[in-house]
């Protein structure tokens, strides 16, 4: 659409520049048919297509420009009336485009008496009707060129104001589109980003802590007259490691929560992390058991795995117990231990990645998670997430 008017703007302007020079050769040709001398009718034709063609119409050359086409119109006025009816509006037009301000007003006024003059064929008489009637007619003229000139210029300054816009739009939409290129180069080094740490915490999760149990069975089965059963833990342990890291791989959930509910998987991780450490291990689950959508149980279960793991390698605990908590609109994991402690504020400085990892995977859900602990006096993590229902 905006192609299409831009060739007619184009296609007007051609014929507004053309329009001049059309009305002087029918009013010579009109003017010759009708008995106009030809020399001079000619003459006076080609002064004023070479005036109006080569005439500087600039800034302080347009009113000499229109003064001298005023002069050329009252010449040929004097061939033939056809030149008032017919190339005088080019007086009018070119007044009014070239000229500024009061000064518009002289140009057409002084056309339009030429033009009325050429009309009553002479000057007015000295009788009062007479200059009263050509008054009349002189002003009539200019008022209505005025009004039509007026008209056309509000016109034409509201398709320039229109073009401007669409000029502006039109960056404004190429800026946009940078933008746009811009923010999905983001979003795809963000989708990155996130994957990286989301595999990242997957390993920790899966692997790291699957070698660190392997590793402390091996030790123990070095000291211990019963190997055997430490050298089948970290076989198992190995087994189910390498199966959760093919799950990590594959963006599946854990094994645990698709061979039973979230409260089971959790008192199943719960029992085999005691057997495993020798620390008596509690489970208790409050409230009322639903289903949970996906996200929020391998949370759950992912920060119940990490808070044992540190409690394994760390705390040096006798007893842990971990609480499910099923309230109206959130779920809460609460995990503690009696072991040695440590300080939140040191450990956080460290950036130790277990306690970021578990902060990181809760707040992705716009949970929280708190530690509260000192050094010899157990520790106590709590993590409360958005009670999402499965659909």
């Amino acid at each position: 659409m905006t192609g299409r008017l831009d060739r007619w703007e184009r296609m007007l302007e051609r014929q507004m520049a053309a329009a001049p020079y059309v009305l002087l050769v029918i009013s010579t040709v009109l003017s010759l048919l009708t008995g106009g001398n030809p020399w001079i009718t000619l003459g006076l034709t080609a002064l004023a297509a070479a005036w109006m063609r080569f005439m500087p119409r600039g800034v302080a050359g347009g009113a000499v420009y229109v003064a001298g086409l005023v002069v050329l119109i009252g010449a040929l006025c004097t061939q033939g009336v056809w030149f008032a009816s017919f190339f005088g509006f080019t007086g009018f037009l070119h007044s009014w485009q070239y000229l500024k301000g009061k000064w518009r007003l002289a140009g057409v006024g002084a056309t339009a008496a030429i033009s009325v003059v050429a009309y009553g064929g002479g000057p007015p008489g000295p009788t009062p009707s007479s200059i009263f009637t050509y008054l009349f007619f002189t002003a009539a003229i200019v008022a209505g060129v005025s009004l039509f000139s007026f008209v056309g210029e509000v016109t034409a300054e509201r398709s320039d104001e229109r073009r401007r816009m669409v000029t502006r739009l039109e960056e404004a939409m190429r800026e946009n589109a940078g933008l746009q290129a811009q923010l999905l180069v983001q979003a795809r080094e963000a989708g990155v980003l996130d994957e990286r740490q989301r595999m990242a915490a997957e390993i920790h999760d899966t692997l790291a802590q699957g070698l660190t149990g392997i590793i402390t069975q091996l030790q123990a089965a070095k000291q211990a007259e019963d190997w055997r059963r430490h050298v089948d833990n970290a076989v198992r342990l190995a087994r189910e490691s390498l199966a959760e890291a093919r799950r990590s791989v594959h963006a599946v959930g854990p094994g645990q929560l698709e061979a039973a509910p979230l409260p089971e998987a959790l008192e199943d991780v719960v029992t085999r992390w005691g057997e495993l450490n020798g620390v008596r291990a509690d489970f208790t689950v409050t409230g009322t058991v639903r289903p949970m959508h996906p996200e929020v149980e391998e949370t759950l279960l992912r920060t119940a795995q990490e808070a044992l793991a540190n409690a394994a390698k760390h705390a040096g605990a006798s007893r842990v117990g971990l609480t499910l908590s099923y309230m109206e609109d959130t779920i809460t994991l609460d995990v503690r231990d009696d072991g040695a402690g440590f300080d939140p504020e040191r450990v956080r400085e460290a950036g130790g990645f277990g306690l970021t990892a578990m902060r990181k995977r809760v707040s992705r859900l716009a949970g929280t998670l708190e530690i509260e602990s000192e050094p010899g006096s157990g520790t106590a993590i709590s993590a409360s997430v958005p009670a999402v229902a499965r659909a």
